[in-house]
């Protein structure tokens, strides 16, 4: 008996090892936050069959763009008291098609919407290609170059 405790024990200390344990937390920088409109969760089949929805009042909510090491996300607070200080490293984790996030090992969590999803790589290409275009000193057009080109002197 005491060998067949042993050995169910041994499997199963074996199995939650090989396993990713819930709430493993990723790290992030948060590097962008502005105040907008807030997502409210929508229930398809429900709002559906219910005919014309009901006009929403028109809160603003936190809206943040967190950078981690592969993917960029912008999240939206549900209310507008969900604040994270802009450059700090937070931890966040997914769960039920939110980010649940934690600042500073604080002991409760709070959950955001994700409004969007980038790679990484392609996320910086375009804030290089937003950093080259402001960069870019324009090219104003000389008028001396307009009639030259008609072939008048």
């Amino acid at each position: 008996m005491k060998l067949t405790l042993v050995l169910i024990a041994t499997l199963y200390t074996v199995q939650l090892a090989g396993a990713e344990p819930l709430g493993v937390y990723n790290h992030g920088t948060v590097v962008r936050m502005r105040m907008g409109d807030c997502m409210f969760p929508r229930h398809g089949f429900v709002t559906a069959l219910g005919g014309q929805p009901m006009q929403m009042p028109a809160d603003v909510c936190p809206e943040y763009t967190l950078v981690s090491d592969k993917v960029v996300f912008v999240i939206v607070g549900s209310s507008s008291n969900q604040l994270i200080p802009l450059a700090d490293v937070i931890d966040f984790r997914f769960h039920k098609r939110e980010l649940v996030v934690r600042v500073d090992d604080a002991k409760h969590e709070s959950k955001f919407n994700i409004k969007e999803m980038i790679l990484r790589s392609e996320w910086d290409l375009i804030q290089k290609h937003i950093t080259d275009q402001l960069n870019q000193p324009s090219q104003p057009a000389v008028a001396g170059n307009v009639a030259s080109i008609g072939g008048r002197n």
